[in-house]
């Protein structure tokens, strides 16, 4: 039996004087070019950047994914993308996970490329990577960079960011001394790598090992463990046996494979930005997910991971417990073991030895953390297309509750006013924060965690129903809907609230109503005019014009394929430059 057919033969197979030149260029990275045909180039997509601490690790991984590489008889050749580091990018790291997707494609369209290694990490780049994916179709493996050490503050363990919102609202009320902020600031960030709750960093690399394209296992180790750096080695070695068997991200991102995706993430109280994420990675295969797809999972799914913000543990005791092996094996009659993974195997295969070894952070399914539905999906008339309330870190007393709306155009006048000792609010009010969704920032940023007013929290109050056109950090916590849609920027509904209008929010019926009446709505709506954005060219414009909304997972509408038939990824013409 020959050998496979390389996709980069067109590139250094050829005995012409384009092939030559391709040869020759291989000599200047150090190959010698008479045994570089035959040979799989594997391309590592690396976005390690000094402007994301999340994924600073990832420039010592890279080396052990090409030994990997190397070991198994591959070409590993390096590829940067932009940096997705959440911290610093502002307003919104969102509108780039598009743009990073299409950067990978197009690097792998135009390139000798036969199979990729994602070194991902924070929020949105695993998503980024798993959509190029998902519209390359070559052989892709994933890797994350892996979650931040634990750290401690007078003796008690602080996390990187859930934590960071509860001191602050300490803070805020005047319990913390700005000399104790000071040392806690030095406590969130104190070492490399992603956040290390149950945010959306560790969210989408758990999800990403769940749909089968991270190896399992992995998804949880330290970012500073010795066995990343093993498990890198391990997948450099790995893609090269995928480009041999022609193993595909379509094989492993099946249909099924979202459906366990979405089980997993109700089991272990994952990141709202997940269902946009999901939504998203498997628009680009032509699998269509619903919000109320999310919904019905989560009805029947028991939250058993005890992880913060919805829990009390960080993910280096969720790695030590059994990681997402275990997680699986505890909830295996709700999941499709025949699902194949990027080791060949199937999920049903990985999970056999899998054990729990601390039932206090992952419960027995008759014990959950909470019942059911950690995720809620809602409609109603002020959210046609659906919100997202995660109601697993949401306070129990504000599920079903009604009143006042205090409305904020825009982000900018929720800070003006927010902390205002004339602000009219009691803990009965509802926040309604709108013009923060795709279109109109643009990028839907994370600032659906309206703070809860000073003049609140020193009453003792630390929730309150608040709602928005917005994302929150999967680490932030509260009472907070999200992700309305339609947006406001576009005629959503939201569009129309005023100030002192009820609001009634009823997960138990999954809904979500302005109070008044539909002739009242159709009047208003009839006399509103949209938003002029500020944006005119460069990027913000294309993604103004063509981002898809939240619902349909802020993709742009012409990356989507019409269905699974039309997924099909173009090579470029191989010839002189």
């Amino acid at each position: 039996m020959g050998r496979t057919k390389l996709r980069s033969d067109e590139w250094f197979a050829r005995q012409d004087e384009v092939g030559v030149r391709h040869r020759s260029v291989l000599a200047t990275l150090g190959f010698d070019p008479q045994y570089v045909a035959g040979k799989p180039v594997i391309g590592i997509c690396n976005p390690a950047s000094e402007f994301n601490n999340c994924e600073m690790g990832l420039r010592e991984l890279v080396q052990m994914v090409k030994r990997g590489v190397a070991q198994a008889g591959g070409i590993p050749l390096e590829f940067p993308t932009m940096s997705l580091g959440g911290e610093f990018i502002k307003p919104s790291d969102l509108p780039y996970r598009n743009l990073v997707s299409m950067d990978i494609e197009e690097t792998v369209r135009a390139n000798p490329i036969d199979g990729i290694v994602m070194l991902s990490g924070c929020d949105k780049t695993t998503p980024a990577q798993l959509m190029a994916a998902a519209s390359c179709d070559l052989p892709a493996i994933q890797l994350s960079a892996g979650p931040k050490s634990s750290c401690y503050w007078r003796g008690e363990e602080v996390s990187a960011a859930t934590d960071m919102w509860r001191y602050w609202d300490d803070y805020r009320a005047g319990k913390l001394a700005k000399e104790e902020w000071r040392e806690l600031e030095q406590c969130f960030s104190c070492s490399y790598g992603t956040c290390n709750e149950m945010g959306t960093a560790s969210t989408m690399a758990i999800l990403s090992e769940a749909l089968g394209m991270m190896p399992s296992g992995t998804c949880s180790m330290p970012a500073n463990d010795s066995r990343r750096r093993v498990a890198a080695e391990a997948v450099g070695r790995r893609i090269v046996e995928m480009v041999e068997d022609e193993l595909r991200p379509s094989q492993i991102m099946t249909e099924e494979a979202f459906y366990n995706a979405i089980r997993v993430l109700s089991a272990i109280g994952g990141s709202t930005n997940a269902v946009i994420h999901l939504v998203a990675i498997a628009g680009r295969l032509g699998i269509r997910l619903s919000l109320n797809l999310f919904d019905e999972i989560a009805q029947s799914t028991p939250m058993i991971v005890n992880l913060k913000p919805s829990g009390q543990f960080l993910m280096e005791h969720f790695h030590q417990a059994g990681s997402l092996p275990a997680v699986a094996r505890e909830i295996a009659d709700l999941l499709n073991l025949d699902c194949l993974t990027v080791s060949g195997k199937t999920q049903r295969e990985h999970i056999q030895t899998a054990r729990c070894y601390d039932r206090r952070i992952i419960k027995p399914l008759d014990q959950p953390i909470f019942r059911s539905g950690a995720l809620v999906v809602l409609k109603g008339n002020l959210a046609p297309s659906g919100a997202i309330l995660k109601a697993s870190a949401a306070s129990e007393r504000l599920l079903n509750h009604t009143g006042p709306a205090i409305v904020f155009d825009n982000y900018q006048d929720m800070l003006a006013r927010i902390d205002s000792p004339d602000l009219d609010v009691s803990p009965e009010s509802v926040l309604v924060m709108r013009n923060t969704g795709p279109r109109y920032v643009p990028g839907m940023p994370e600032w659906g965690a309206i703070p809860v007013p000073t003049k609140l929290l020193k009453q003792g109050v630390r929730d309150i129903v608040r709602i928005s056109d917005s994302r929150m950090s999967g680490t932030s916590f509260g009472t907070v809907v999200l992700h309305v849609a339609p947006e406001s920027a576009v005629g959503g509904p939201l569009a129309i609230v005023q100030t002192g209008d009820s609001v009634r929010l009823a997960v138990a019926e999954r809904r979500l109503d302005l109070l008044i009446t539909e002739e009242e709505m159709r009047t208003r709506l009839s006399a509103w005019s949209p938003p002029r954005s500020e944006h005119l060219r460069g990027y913000p414009r294309l993604y103004i014009e063509h981002v898809l909304q939240a619902d349909e997972g802020c993709d742009f509408d012409f990356l989507r394929p019409m269905s699974k038939e039309a997924v099909r990824f173009v090579p470029p013409i191989v010839g002189k430059s």
